[in-house]
Parts: C-alpha cells; structure tokens; sequence
C-alpha cells in the first residue's frame, strides 16, 4: 500500500471518529447541556433556617411542663433569670441538637406454672411495663453559643436529678422533677411523662474546648452582650467565671416512663390501641 493509500485510509478513519463526536454533541446539545457542562441557568439562593411550628417538629426534647412553679425555679421570672439556663428558656428543656439514638423496651411478663406430669408448662399473665429508654445524643460546640448551650445542658440534667432541699420553703422535700419527652411525631413521644434516672455525658481529651466567656481585643463588651446569654458582669470577669465546654462530646440520658394512680385510671385499651390515647390530657401513653 502506497503512502498516499494511507493517507487517505488515516483521513477516513478521523473522520468517522469526528462523525461520531460531532453525533454525540449534538445529542448532549439537544438534551440541554451546555458548553463545558455548566448548567443551563445559575440559580442564586440564601442558605436559611426552615421555620418550624409545634405541629412540625419533630426533634427529641426533654422539658418541663409548660406551666407551673417549676419553670420559674429553673429559668427565672421577669429580670431575676437564671443566667446559666437561658439558652433553654425558649425550648422550656433540652432539645438534642442532632438525632439521637434511642432504644425502647417493652415487657409483657408470663408467670410459669408447671403442673405435675406435664410436658409443657402453663403461662400466666403478670404485668405489662416499659422499661427505661436510653437517649444517646452527639453534641457538637463550634462557638461561644454553642458552648453555653452545652454548659446549660449539663446544669439542667444536674438539676432535674436532684430533689428540693435546704434553702428551698414552698418545694421543700419534692423529688426531681418529672419532664415530658417528646419527638418524631404524635404517635412515637408525646408528652410521655419521664423521670432521669441517670445520665452521663464524656469530655474526651483529644478534642478542643471552647470558652463561653472569652473575650477577644476585636470585640467590646457590649458587642459580645448582644450576641450572649452571659451578662455584662460575667463578661468582664471573663478570667474568673470562663467554662469550657468540648467541641464533641455525648450524652447518655437514661427516662424511665412514670404514670401516677390517676392517669392510669384514664387507660383505655381501645383508645390506645386507635391511637387517641397518645397524649390524653397532656399525658402520652405509650
């Protein structure tokens, strides 16, 4: 074959090759892609928060009843707040700052009766009990609110584990406090009554620690109060009353559900079991 059947033979071969990226172009092109693969138009939006109203959501929170003398006790009335726990006044408790995990138990208890010459023994119904539920929670602290939000955390499951002694008159000798769970919805936790029974929450050494009272040459004091839930008096002595909190770090909170004489005179099996039974005056049965 000479060189110029070669040549030609090279030619015919490119283009075919042109023929089938110029084909596939035009498929791509007419699917509405276009040049350099960028999109077909630039869509500019604001990142934000989606707005979130009691009927929607659906995070895991562990709070006080909302109305009573235990929400002043905790968060304060008027201008007498409690500092350490306002950054859970709005939620009324703890709302987990990512999902958790959590681990239900449910206990149908049979008593054996074994007869006498008989292969197989007899069952007999006890009771029916819920066993406590385990909430296992990540919290992550990337700033100075997070932080107060962490610190808070830890004070509130310290106090709602603890009864009123000492210097306490009107609530004197009461036992801790009983809290409300809620979360995933009206027919999972709502409004089932709770009492912590014990909690943990680790301070790993190989992360960092945030202060919540730091303050920085590049922002004044006032500047820091807008943004703070610490007052101007814990701010400039920022030295004496800083708290660490770590960046990472989890807490175990154990519940056990507790219903008194009288709720439980309101169960109905029914009603349990169509779901209308789910929070029953303020109470949720599960």
């Amino acid at each position: 074959m000479s060189i110029i059947d070669n040549i030609s033979s090279f030619g015919k071969q490119v283009g075919g090759v042109a023929d089938v990226f110029n084909s596939t172009l035009g498929r791509l092109f007419g699917a509405g892609l276009t040049p350099g693969a960028e999109g077909a138009g630039k869509l500019n939006a604001t990142a934000r928060w989606s707005s979130r109203t009691n009927q929607t959501d659906w995070r895991v929170k562990l709070t006080l009843p909302p109305d009573g003398q235990l929400r002043q006790v905790f968060f304060g009335n008027g201008n007498n707040n409690n500092d350490i726990l306002q950054p859970l006044k709005d939620f009324n408790g703890i709302v987990f700052p990512l999902t958790p995990s959590i681990v239900i138990n449910h206990t149908a208890s049979y008593n054996a009766m074994a007869l006498t010459h008989s292969n197989y023994p007899f069952y007999a119904y006890g009771h029916s009990e819920v066993a406590a539920i385990n909430v296992m929670g990540d919290f992550p602290v990337q700033n100075n609110l997070d932080a107060q939000h962490w610190v808070a955390t830890l004070h509130f499951l310290r106090a709602v584990t603890k009864m009123f002694f000492g210097g306490d008159t009107a609530l004197k000798g009461n036992p801790p406090p009983i809290l409300q769970l809620n979360g995933y919805g009206n027919y999972v936790f709502n409004n089932v009554p709770v009492i912590v029974t014990n909690f943990t929450v680790d301070m790993r050494n190989d992360v960092d620690y945030i202060s919540t009272a730091k303050v920085s040459n590049k922002i004044n004091v006032s500047g820091l109060d807008e943004t703070s839930y610490l007052d101007k008096n814990l701010i400039a002595n920022a030295d004496k009353n800083s708290t660490w909190a770590p960046t990472t770090s989890q807490f175990n909170v154990t519940l056990q559900p507790i219903y008194s004489r009288e709720s439980i005179k309101k169960f109905s099996m029914q009603e349990f079991v169509n779901g209308s039974l789910s929070n029953k005056d303020g109470i949720g049965f599960i």
